[in-house]
This record gives C-alpha cells, sequence and structure tokens, in this order.
C-alpha cells in the first residue's frame, strides 16, 4: 500500500494536471473565441479539481481555476473599491471628431519628429466600457483597479477576477516579475440582451445600457453577483513594468532580465500580451500614413453594429515605441496616441407622446414619438418602448427630457430620463383594451410580457405586417411590392392574404400612386416569377411565429414538403435541428389554424396562387458530403453568382457557411471588395479562393 506521501504526491500532481488543462480551454473558450472541448467536458474537469480541492485543502492556491469567486489573494489587502496607487499613470486619451482634426494629429506629429514620409500606426476599435489596470507580480494576479483620476482607482480585484477572459496567472514564464496590464472590461451586445432578458422574466431591473452594466458589474460588494454577468475585456497596453520608473521604452529594455520581451513596437507589445493569455483585439492593424488611418476607421464605422460589442470609435497610437518616448506625454494624455470619436450613439432628446403600433403577429409596441435629434450617425424621431412594463420601469410622463441610444442599425431606445431635468406632467396612455389598427380585443397570456391583438388578418395592421414580410427580400422576393403600395393595396382591400398578391390586375395597380405603366409591368414579371420559390423560402414567408430562416431552411430539408410538415407531431418536428418544443408548438398551431389553411390552399391552387415551392435536393448522409464538417466564408462581390447562390451549393456539398472569419474557418470565398476577412485569413493562413477557384470546386464536384 502506497505511502501517505505519495498518495499525496499523486494528488498534488493530478491538481496541477487538472489547473492546466482547465486553464488552457478556459484560454481557448474566453480569449481565443475557439472552444477545444464541449462544455459537459469542461464542467467533468472544473468539478474533478473541485473534489481534490475540497478533500485536500492544503493544496489549494489563490491563482487556482476554482478561486475565480470569493477567494483572497495572499499578502494584499482587498477592502472593496479601496483607493490604490497605479505603478504608473493611467492617461487619458487627447480626442478628435472629424478627418481633418486626425489629418491635424498627424501632420503635428510628423513636424514635431522632423519625417517628411509617412508615420505607422497601429488602429484598433475604442471600446465602451471601463478601463481597468491589472497588476501581476511572478505571473499572478494580485490587484485590479479601475481608473479613477488616473492615478488613484478603486480595487475591484474581487470583482474581476470573476472574469473569465482575465488570467489569475500569466501563461509561461518569459514575463516580468511584476507587471501592469491596461484594458477595457465591457458587456458585449448578445450578453448584454440575454441578461436583460433573464432579468426582465425575473422581475429585476434590466441594465440600462452595456457600458453601465459593465461599470455596475464592476461594483457589486458581492463578487458572486458579478460572476452572474458575462463581462469580459480587451487588453491593450502596459503600465508599470518592474524597474519601470522614467518611461516605457527604457523600462521595457531594462527591466527584463530574462531579455525575452523587449517589443520595439506596439503592435509587439500587443501581441506579447497574447502570448501571456490575455484577450486582445482581433481588429488591430498596423496602418502606413494618415490615408490608411482614416480609411481604417471608415471601414470600422460602417461595420460598427457587426461587432459584438459596443465601441466610440478608434484609437490610434504611433507604432515604433522609440518616437512614442520621444513625443512623451503632457500630464493627463500621451501625445503619441489619440482617439478619433465615431458619432454619440446617445441623444438628449423630448418625448412628444407615446402611440402603439401592431406588429406582424398582432405584438403591441410602445412608441415614442420625439423631437428630432441626430444619434448614432442618423435623425431620430421615433425610438421603441418595447412593452407596458418597460414604460413603467422608465417613469415616462409625456414631455419629458430623455436618453435615446442608437447602436448601428438597431431600433432606437429610450434609455431613461435624463438626470436633473423638470418633468413633463403628462402621463403616458394605457395600454388599448382594443387594437388601434383594427379594434379587435387586446389579450396579455400570463407568462408573456408583451400584449397582442386578437384580429390576425383580419387587423389591417397586421395584414399590411405579414404581406411586407411574405413579399420581402429573404422571403419571396418580390421586387417593387414595397410598403408604401401595401399600405395602398390594403387599404383599398385589394390586399387581405398573401394569396391575393397574385390575383392582382394591371388596370388596378396603374390606379395606385406612384405607379405607371413600367412599373406595373415589372411588378407582375416579379409576381409571376415568384410563383417558383424554394420550400425553405415559402415556410419563411408564412410567417410562422419564431421560424426564421435557418429554421425554415431545416424544416424544408427534413421534411420536403407543405403536406408533410403539416402532417408532422411535434415529436416530429423536434427531432429537428434547431427546432425545440416552443417552435414545435408554434408551428403546429399555425397549421391547426382554419384560416392559416385557407390562405396556404389559395396559395397552392393552380387556378388561384399557384405557387409551387422547390422541394429540396435529396441530400445523402453527411458523411459522403465532399466538404462535410468545413466551414466556409464568402466576403467581397462575385460576379456569377450572387453569395446567397454560392453558399447554397456550398451546404449541398456539406459545408456550413459562416460569417466571420475564426481559426474554425476552413477557406474563404473573397471577390472583389473583400476587405477584413480577407485580411484575417492572411493573417490566420487559411486557405482563400476566388469565385473562379469556387466554380472550378462546384465543377469537381458536379454540381451548379
Amino acid at each position: 500500500m502506497a505511502g501517505d506521501a505519495e498518495i499525496a504526491a499523486d494528488v498534488a500532481a493530478e491538481v496541477r494536471r487538472l489547473r492546466e488543462l482547465i486553464r488552457h480551454h478556459a484560454h481557448r473558450y474566453y480569449v481565443l473565441d475557439d472552444p477545444s472541448v464541449p462544455d459537459a467536458d469542461y464542467d467533468r474537469l472544473f468539478d474533478a479539481l473541485t473534489t481534490l480541492e475540497a478533500q485536500h485543502p492544503a493544496l489549494v492556491t489563490a491563482d487556482s481555476p476554482t478561486q475565480r469567486v470569493g477567494s483572497a489573494v495572499a499578502g494584499v489587502d482587498h477592502t472593496p473599491f479601496a483607493s490604490v496607487v497605479h505603478g504608473a499613470p493611467m492617461l487619458s486619451l487627447d480626442k478628435c471628431m472629424s478627418e481633418a482634426e486626425l489629418l491635424d494629429f498627424d501632420r503635428r506629429l510628423r513636424r514635431e519628429l522632423g519625417i517628411e514620409g509617412e508615420l505607422t500606426y497601429t488602429a484598433e476599435p475604442k471600446i465602451d466600457g471601463v478601463a481597468v489596470n491589472l497588476s501581476y507580480a511572478h505571473g499572478e494576479l494580485v490587484l485590479a483597479a479601475t481608473r479613477g483620476d488616473g492615478t488613484n482607482g478603486e480595487d475591484v480585484t474581487a470583482n474581476v477576477r470573476t472574469i473569465g477572459a482575465v488570467p489569475l496567472r500569466l501563461l509561461g514564464t518569459a514575463h516580468p516579475a511584476r507587471v501592469e496590464v491596461r484594458g477595457e472590461v465591457y458587456l458585449g451586445r448578445a450578453a448584454f440582451d440575454r441578461y436583460n432578458a433573464q432579468a426582465r422574466a425575473r422581475g429585476d431591473k434590466p441594465m440600462i445600457n452595456p457600458r453601465n452594466g459593465a461599470a455596475g458589474s464592476l461594483r457589486q460588494v458581492d463578487a458572486r453577483m458579478t460572476a452572474q454577468r458575462p463581462l469580459s475585456m480587451f487588453c491593450y497596453g502596459l503600465g508599470l513594468v518592474e524597474g519601470l520608473v522614467e518611461g516605457l521604452v527604457e523600462g521595457l529594455v531594462e527591466g527584463l532580465v530574462e531579455g525575452e520581451f523587449a517589443p520595439t513596437s506596439q503592435a509587439e507589445l500587443v501581441r506579447q500580451l497574447s502570448t501571456w493569455g490575455l484577450r486582445t483585439n482581433t481588429e488591430l492593424r498596423v496602418v502606413h500614413g494618415a490615408a490608411a488611418a482614416v480609411a481604417y476607421a471608415a471601414a470600422l464605422l460602417a461595420r460598427r453594429d457587426q461587432l459584438g460589442y459596443d465601441i466610440d470609435g478608434v484609437v490610434f497610437k504611433v507604432d515604433e515605441l522609440a518616437l512614442q518616448q520621444r513625443l512623451g506625454e503632457l500630464s493627463r494624455t500621451p501625445r503619441y496616441a489619440i482617439a478619433f470619436k465615431f458619432p454619440a450613439e446617445e441623444a438628449t432628446t423630448v418625448l412628444l407622446a407615446v402611440e402603439f403600433q401592431v406588429g406582424r403577429t398582432g405584438a403591441i409596441t410602445p412608441v415614442a414619438r420625439l423631437a428630432p435629434v441626430f444619434v448614432g450617425g442618423a435623425t431620430v424621431s421615433n425610438a421603441t418602448l418595447h412593452n407596458m412594463a418597460e414604460v413603467q420601469r422608465l417613469e415616462l410622463q409625456v414631455g419629458d427630457t430623455v436618453i435615446v441610444r442608437r447602436a448601428g442599425d438597431v431600433i432606437p431606445q429610450v434609455v431613461r430620463v435624463a438626470d436633473d431635468a423638470p418633468r413633463g406632467g403628462q402621463p403616458v396612455p394605457d395600454l388599448p383594451a382594443a387594437c388601434p389598427a383594427g379594434g379587435a380585443p387586446v389579450v396579455r397570456a400570463a407568462d408573456e410580457a408583451i400584449a397582442r391583438c386578437t384580429g390576425g388578418l383580419h387587423c389591417p395592421a397586421q395584414r399590411k405586417q405579414a404581406i411586407r414580410h411574405f413579399a420581402g427580400r429573404t422571403a419571396l422576393d418580390i421586387e417593387g411590392l414595397g410598403e408604401k403600395l401595401i399600405d395602398q393595396l390594403v387599404d383599398r382591400e385589394l390586399l387581405r392574404t398573401p394569396a391575393d398578391i397574385y390575383a392582382l390586375r394591371r388596370d388596378a395597380l396603374l390606379e395606385m400612386e406612384r405607379m405607371g405603366e413600367k412599373s406595373v409591368d415589372n411588378l407582375l414579371l416579379q409576381i409571376a416569377g415568384s410563383r417558383t420559390p424554394t420550400l425553405a423560402r415559402l415556410l419563411f414567408a408564412l410567417g410562422i411565429r419564431d421560424v426564421g430562416e435557418s429554421t425554415a431552411k431545416a424544416l424544408a430539408n427534413h421534411f420536403g414538403s407543405v403536406d408533410a410538415l403539416r402532417d408532422a407531431t411535434e415529436d416530429a418536428l423536434t427531432a429537428v435541428a434547431d427546432v425545440g418544443p416552443i417552435v414545435a408548438g408554434h408551428v403546429r398551431a399555425f397549421f391547426a389554424d382554419p384560416d392559416n389553411n385557407t390562405v396556404l390552399a389559395a396559395l397552392l391552387d393552380p387556378a388561384r396562387g399557384g405557387v409551387v415551392p422547390v422541394a429540396p435536393p435529396p441530400r445523402p448522409p453527411d458523411e459522403v458530403l465532399p466538404l462535410s464538417g468545413q466551414t466556409w466564408v464568402l466576403t467581397g462581390t462575385l460576379e456569377q453568382l450572387t453569395r446567397e447562390e454560392a453558399a447554397a451549393v456550398l451546404q449541398r456539398l456539406g459545408a456550413k457557411t459562416a460569417g466571420s472569419v475564426s481559426k474554425r474557418t476552413t477557406c474563404v470565398v473573397a471577390g472583389p471588395g473583400a476587405g477584413s476577412k480577407l485580411t484575417k485569413a492572411q493573417e490566420l493562413g487559411i486557405e482563400v479562393l476566388d469565385e473562379q477557384g469556387l466554380i472550378a470546386l462546384f465543377e469537381r464536384h458536379a454540381v451548379s
């Protein structure tokens, strides 16, 4: 029988092994966004480590993955929010608001440095979050503090330790004895929406916006509350490095005994942070000259709403660290860096009225009518209020001064009543008992926050929305049947259901406003051409609740016909990927409704609608498909195929198509105008094909 010492040694070795595995998988998940094992496998490793540490408390260390919540850091007094002094000041950035100001910044630096040619900069998104300073001693996280006034911040170590993207121990051994890492803690948009949905379901107060949510999360007295909030962090620079007293560059060169960390550029410095296991922004680029800096800012602004997190501009820094040192700093700002600010996504305006809007599924949504205000790159005069519970939470009064938020192309929202502004004094109207569009009763199910009109297609507002959806680009794609024309046709009782589209007469269309002979003839051609949609497009066009494009495609591929789908049981429906019990219930309810079946029969009747959906081709088992298990990304402009057509063929060959490039991407198809996706593919060493290469691939596999 092994002795106690041998058992203890074996246990200690197993604890070390589990910790390294968990750190590796956590780094892949939180930092690289490239998980290497299923969640269940990670949970089993974590549970095994937790059990061993509970049985052998002497083996527990502060940097163990199990100690993210509630553990103390040896040798450091962590009073929540106590004032701490940063090893090196956390400077603010000077700001510019226009291209001309950015060009002036570049000219000023080149003049001061005596450089006639182009300066090289790093460019990266300016995250709209909370600046935090991480202090590591011998690789272990010992302190985390907010920026504060730049010299003194607040101790938020316990809360920052709960963030999965922040390593409790740096990877490797080649790092300074003591180092401060600067970055931004933030809350991603999907995480923010998910948290607020859960908060509303619990009856709790939702967060106002992602930045406020991140700031509030870092100020939770109980770190267990912070742990429930899905914060993340991007790191972008250094403060104090051991031995640094007079400047970053000298400190990096002199203070690192190993000599393995002496970057000469900002880009190298950020890459080094990544090798230590810290999360850095993959949007960072090195740009040469002011024109390239302006182009980067314009491209990022165009993609602002696609990033998954809020940004309010771009940070440009002179890339060469020696030049940074020559330029130096002012009292509160570095002279070598600037923040190029994007248009504000929040603005102040006045609430003029609250009205009620009826959606395609009958949802009654309160809408704020606002004094027009420019925000997020557009003039806003309407904003959603979601539901009456949100109106009550905001405690709105007509005439209030309110804060409006618009992130990218997201529908504008009223965030809150402005502080210190006089109240409007006029009450907001109550939820109507009858539909404002058609007069049908309005009801609210006990388990839903949304009230709905019960009128169905008898309600003119729902009718208009349903027909707009049916004719939309991603449904039957009837170009020319736009919102204003649909409104006229519904108001004149010429359109009651989508099936009536196929009975529209030329003479009736010529009577509509702005409809000349050419417009009418083009529309009739579009309507005729829409009679042979794919089954997936038809299912999506029908507007079945919670059946989006991907679910419609999955249902079409699985059942192959409208009749088979109509006859499917709930068990048969839930056997389809992406279909759970709730969606299955909505599908069954749709086909159980006599009115829906009447409309569908009219659509499919050769003598009336004449719509003949094209069933998907039989699909062989995944294992025999040539691209099975691969992920492809399409970017840029394709000239012989549309991107939708190319994606459909790739999917028939077994591939998945994705909208972004990652390490899991197999191949990128790049046409003219390809931008950051092509750049990222090249950086990651991913295969890139042009359109001719893609067509050659299709020809090899005899598909078109």
